[in-house]
């Protein structure tokens, strides 16, 4: 089943958009606890990485799709770039992250704002560097969503893509599926209100395109120069891409 078809609740008459903007409301309050018990920590190191290649474009102008709770945008203020606009269609989460930049005294530097990453209220060309993390196998329709970035970002510009893969190689293959079907949906369910919330964020994980596959995505729908490179072992992925 591709991943756009996998929606949260599969009882819900809601299309996958507003199914999923319900369930990361649900889970706001206690997402960056969980994410960071359920990765081990090791997101933190990912990100980094994110920036790292963000950063040698010197970019003015950032922008984080599927911002959550801001912690790549948070990350990337050490850039010091002229403004980072975080984009979130879930408001309960862009609360929580509003929260952590104003302790971070950078509300002047980073705008959180409600939006649709497949129809953004930004100019044609208008940003040096865009960044998603764990946030393209939400969109509901993936082609559209990329299409959309490409039109935003400005020819210079680079597109940075954080995403969750699955290992090819033994024993990592194996041990990642047992991981992500059983103890993923198990601790999610044991601290989350959503009960069904990391069911689905471990079945969309392991039905997203990776590799490339994601990198003929990104190149039908605008961007060329596209790269992948597997971190720890290829549960995750970062894609480096140009128009």
């Amino acid at each position: 089943m591709s991943a756009e078809k996998i929606n949260p609740y599969k009882d819900s008459k809601l299309g996958k958009k507003e199914q999923v903007t319900q369930m990361f409301d649900n889970i706001s309050e206690n997402y960056d606890g969980l994410n960071r018990v359920i990765s081990l920590g090791i997101d933190v190191k990912w990100r980094k990485k994110v920036v790292e290649i963000v950063g040698k474009n010197n970019p003015k102008q950032i922008l984080d799709i599927a911002t959550g709770t801001g912690d790549l945008a948070l990350m990337m203020a050490a850039l010091k770039p002229d403004r980072i606009v975080g984009l979130d269609i879930s408001a309960g989460m862009l609360e929580v992250g509003k929260q952590k930049i104003s302790k971070a005294n950078l509300s002047d530097k980073i705008e959180m704002i409600v939006g649709d990453s497949e129809d953004m209220p930004f100019e044609d060309n208008t940003f040096d560097a865009i960044t998603v993390s764990f946030g393209v196998r939400n969109f509901a329709n993936l082609a559209k969503g990329i299409k959309e970035i490409a039109r935003v970002l400005k020819p210079t510009g680079v597109l940075v893509i954080l995403e969750t893969s699955n290992p090819t190689k033994f024993p990592f293959k194996q041990g990642y599926k047992l991981y992500t079907s059983l103890f993923l949906p198990v601790v999610g369910k044991l601290f989350s209100k959503d009960k069904v919330a990391y069911s689905y964020l471990s079945e969309s994980a392991n039905s997203f395109p990776f590799g490339e596959a994601f990198n003929n995505i990104l190149k039908k729908n605008g961007f060329t120069h596209t790269e992948d490179n597997p971190v720890t072992f290829g549960v995750a992925t970062i894609y480096t891409a140009r128009k």
